[in-house]
């Protein structure tokens, strides 16, 4: 690499955060797994769950869909009453990666498609995310990946050149944007792929993680 890196930029969920609405609605569901993946496309879909990131009021979208899917009031009102639930642990391995990559004299930082709303729990469930340079997320300012506008507006709030940053995201689409607009993007697999993708581009990086003593 002949550019020099100065930041690392990890998206949270997917990425260092096991957040997945079916950790809750497997709880809500049982063992009718076809039912409930049936609701996550129909009923509290990915869209509007970005929605939510972007900045729609966590009670508007849910009274939105009992409007829509009054006979599914209490499984949609579940999604606001225990979001919480959908949380998982963190994703040792990358959070491994994360403190290695500050070690070596990076400033690391995060970008993510989040609620305003529920963000500020989340933050105080993982200590990792205070160890950070800085973090944006999509409902602070109301637009989210893959839009560009989230992107240009997260390196101009932080003084970063996109030449010089390193994006790891999980999402195909979100690591084209980000290489379109001149960033250095690594789409997350797990972390071993992603360690080795980092040395790729130069990062000092262990070439395998460390034991667990």
């Amino acid at each position: 690499m002949t550019t020099e890196i100065t930041a690392v930029v990890f998206d949270l969920g997917g990425v260092l955060i096991d957040w997945n609405p079916r950790h809750l609605y497997r709880r809500l569901f049982g063992s009718d797994e076809s039912a409930m993946e049936r609701f996550l496309v129909e009923v509290c879909t990915p869209e509007w769950n970005a929605r939510l990131d972007a900045g729609l009021p966590l009670a508007q979208g849910v009274a939105e869909l009992v409007a829509a899917h009054p006979e599914q009031a209490e499984l949609i009102s579940a999604y606001k009453a225990r979001w919480f639930e959908m949380l998982g642990g963190a994703f040792e391995g990358t959070v491994e990666i994360l403190r290695e990559v500050r070690r070596s004299g990076f400033r690391t930082y995060a970008l993510s498609n989040w609620s305003t709303e529920t963000f500020p729990g989340t933050q105080a469930l993982y200590p990792f995310l205070d160890e950070m340079d800085g973090i944006l997320i999509s409902g602070e300012v109301k637009v989210g990946k893959p839009d560009p506008a989230i992107f240009r507006e997260f390196l101009a709030r932080f003084g970063l050149t996109a030449a010089e940053t390193v994006f790891i995201d999980d999402r195909p689409e979100n690591v084209t944007v980000a290489a379109d607009l001149g960033i250095m993007a690594v789409q997350f697999v797990d972390a071993a792929t992603l360690r080795r993708d980092l040395r790729d581009l130069g990062l000092p990086l262990a070439a395998q993680a460390p034991a667990i003593a």
